[in-house]
């Protein structure tokens, strides 16, 4: 083992801890581990052969179960007892749920780290090849930035690190079939998070095609299992579920995108690019068919040039680098969803190996990607504009308004748009331009 690499390891180690001990102990101010307490009770809930999907059998559940009260705000009480969660995660998470709470919120923690350290490590492992200083740097501040994953024990620790494994066990051809089980989970777990990249394995073909049906596979056998554990129970969970997401992303719902919604106004806001346009107009029958629209369009780009593409690995980072801002903007995601952008980091490297003017903007863009998607730096933005006072009767005002709100959006826009250029103009003979 290197110097170079003794010295990163050491550095991984010591930004992931510094998140998972403020995490733990002083965290967000929220109810801590909310989002642990939410599918646990929720899990539980249905190993008692109660409704999950019903908020007043899953209240009961975590009151009898000893579970402390929400504070009153609207937000926590709907974070805690309005289950939102497809079936297959009562999968992942039954075998913590028959454990009593303390127990089973170690192991969470234990795994919840390990797999995101790992996937850490792997990113570091690519980008060393090519600059090792430059990923580093902004894996270190990626995971110096966790600290709402280990405060709300959110799933989006685990099924981002189950992706960015996956897609190294991919790309460098090892461990395949634990890949292959590993973004089959994610899926389970976030779709939302690990679909898009799922899509281009499978638009990649070959034999990552093939990689990708039987992650798909082992995901739909997972989904069938819940359904049937669920359905005699909740045999209209389907619909409950479909009314627990709409009364959340409702105006003043916890998953409400727009500028007035009680989460805006915290560290842990939504971040998709509805959130930016509600600024103009918060209207959902506005900003949803906009933000389709834009996605959608880049989305159908970036497409039909993976099919077209001649595969290679360094053509595959940077369709990843693309495609992962986009993910996080199409629908709905918070700042813990983003530290998928760990996968854009290789691309960044092999940008920077590339010398001229590309590299500095490759290392801008990124950074900004990572820095405002980051736990610290937004709580600061959100103390230092809280009481901003802009004019927006004004179209110049708005845009004020969006970039110093809802810079997030914003820069992941440009992340997916710069990327996407970068992987237009690869060359089929040369590779990079």
């Amino acid at each position: 083992m290197t110097r170079m690499q003794r010295t990163a390891i050491v550095w991984i180690l010591l930004t992931s801890g510094f998140s998972i001990w403020w995490g733990s102990s002083v965290g967000p101010a929220m109810d801590k581990w909310v989002d642990f307490k939410h599918i646990y009770y929720g899990t539980r809930c249905l190993i008692q052969h109660r409704n999950p999907y019903n908020v007043s059998e899953l209240e009961g559940v975590y009151r009898a179960e000893g579970g402390e009260r929400p504070s009153e705000t609207l937000a926590a009480h709907q974070a805690v007892t309005i289950y939102r969660n497809l079936p297959a995660t009562f999968i992942f998470v039954a075998p913590f749920a028959m454990l009593p709470w303390g127990p089973a919120l170690l192991l969470w923690m234990m795994l919840t780290a390990g797999v995101f350290i790992l996937a850490a490590l792997l990113m570091w492992n690519i980008g060393e090849s090519y600059a090792p200083n430059v990923s580093l740097f902004l894996i270190c501040i990626l995971l110096a930035n966790c600290e709402m994953i280990f405060g709300s024990g959110n799933t989006a620790g685990i099924a981002v690190g189950l992706c960015v494994v996956a897609v190294w066990c991919f790309l460098q051809e090892r461990f395949v079939l634990a890949g292959v089980l590993c973004l089959a989970l994610s899926l389970a777990i976030k779709p939302h998070n690990a679909g898009l990249v799922w899509l281009y394995f499978l638009l990649a073909g070959g034999a990552y095609r093939k990689r990708a049906l039987q992650a798909l596979l082992i995901t739909s056998v997972l989904s069938l299992v819940a359904i049937l554990w669920v359905t005699p129970i909740a045999p209209h969970w389907m619909q409950e579920l479909n009314a627990n997401m709409l009364t959340t992303s409702a105006h003043g719902g916890i998953n409400d995108p727009g500028p007035t919604s009680e989460t805006g106004r915290y560290a842990y806001m939504i971040i998709d690019l509805q959130a930016a346009i509600s600024v103009f107009r918060d209207d959902p029958r506005i900003y949803n068919p906009v933000s389709y629209l834009a996605c959608g369009a880049l989305l159908l780009v970036w497409s039909v040039r993976t099919i077209r593409a001649r595969f290679s690995p360094s053509k595959a980072w940077i369709a990843l680098a693309a495609v992962v801002p986009l993910t996080l903007l199409v629908t709905y995601h918070r700042p813990y969803d983003a530290k998928l952008l760990l996968l854009t980091i290789p691309a960044c490297a092999m940008l920077w190996a590339e010398g001229r003017l590309i590299r500095w903007i490759a290392v801008l863009v990124t950074t900004a990607g990572v820095v405002l998607t980051a736990d610290i730096p937004l709580a600061l933005l959100v103390i230092f504009t809280r009481d901003l006072s802009i004019n927006t009767a004004s179209l110049s005002g708005l845009i004020l308004k969006a970039v110093l709100t809802r810079p997030t959006p914003l820069i992941l826009l440009a992340m997916s748009i710069f990327y996407l250029w970068i992987y237009l103009r690869c060359d089929p003979e040369r590779g990079l331009p």
